[in-house]
């Protein structure tokens, strides 16, 4: 996976050491969501939830940047549980409109999510502000990850 053509690196952000999701927790993500998530998505998060990408600004828009911070989880880890995907869309879904699922956050508590509104077999991303407006970012998950950049 690249960012500009650019291999990216995982490093750890929420664990010290990296912890590859167990069989199971990303089809359960699936299903609890009701979405089938973009494969690039499902073999990242497998391998590197909760670590944080290098490069990891994102633009949005042609005026603005912001950082990717981590990868949320789909392990649960009561001692992260902020982290973990189902936690934080329970607590963004009453705030947003249906078919907007996080798969990420910035260092200012925004969230990254997948938009499944316009299509459903394809999901554009969008960032969700901590005031729950939404920000077009890229048309896809592969998308923004080949935008990421210093």
């Amino acid at each position: 996976m690249t960012g500009r053509d650019r291999e990216l690196k995982w490093q750890p952000y929420v664990w010290r050491e990296p912890r590859p999701a167990k069989p199971g927790e990303v089809e359960a993500l699936e299903q609890a969501w009701g979405v089938s998530l973009p494969e690039t998505y499902k073999k990242l998060v497998a391998s590197f939830q909760g670590m944080t990408p290098v490069p990891n600004i994102f633009n949005i828009g042609s005026k603005s940047e912001n950082v990717f911070s981590e990868l949320l989880t789909v392990t649960l880890d009561e001692e992260r549980a902020g982290y973990f995907a189902l936690r934080v869309y329970e607590v963004l879904k009453p705030h947003i409109p249906s078919g907007i699922f996080p798969f990420g956050s910035t260092p200012g508590g925004e969230r990254l999510c997948f938009d499944y509104r316009a299509d459903p077999s394809r999901p554009q991303i969008v960032l969700a502000s901590v005031e729950c407006d939404l920000y077009p970012v890229a048309a896809s998950f592969e998308g923004f990850l080949a935008g990421l950049h210093d």
